[in-house]
């Protein structure tokens, strides 16, 4: 088994090209159609204004890996607790590599990056089928809020 290394990906033609096709087996995974070019457009977009954070997990290490996971993280601020907040936002580990500790090696990237900007928390969401994720979540310490909170959506176009 090859070593892989999980680094901030940046906003270059590379890293873009490493990270679409996973970000485009997620939104599959969500039952949206695949999109190649809208993938790479909307991760390019968010790296090149500095709007997300990224870590990427690379086998055989940087300038010479295939990719296979990464985390998406976004900034926010919690106005009750008065503080910086992070919203994990995606976690996709190419299937080929499930198994490995590479989700779990992500999770710990965006649990430092948070920790090294001062945020007070991570936030997440994912559906009632993804079991999967439920356990390393849970076995990283994530904390399941009560039924009584209620997401609500307004779409808007």
């Amino acid at each position: 088994m090859t070593a892989f290394i999980v680094r901030r990906a940046n906003s270059g033609k590379r890293d873009i090209d490493l990270i679409a096709p996973l970000f485009d087996s997620y939104r599959q995974f969500y039952d949206e159609p695949a999109d190649a070019e809208l993938a790479a457009a909307f991760i390019g977009d968010r790296l090149q204004a500095e709007e997300s954070v990224i870590f990427l997990a690379e086998e055989g290490g940087e300038g010479n890996g295939e990719a296979l996971g990464f985390v998406q993280l976004y900034p926010s601020f919690s106005s009750v607790a008065a503080c910086r907040i992070w919203v994990l936002n995606d976690l996709f580990v190419a299937p080929e590599a499930r198994g490995r500790g590479v989700g779990r090696a992500l999770m710990g990237a965006a649990r430092e990056h948070a920790i090294q900007t001062g945020a007070k928390r991570l936030t997440l969401e994912t559906t009632s089928e993804n079991r999967t994720a439920w356990s390393l979540y849970e076995d990283l310490g994530y904390v399941r809020q009560k039924d009584s909170v209620r997401v609500y959506t307004l779409e808007l176009g």
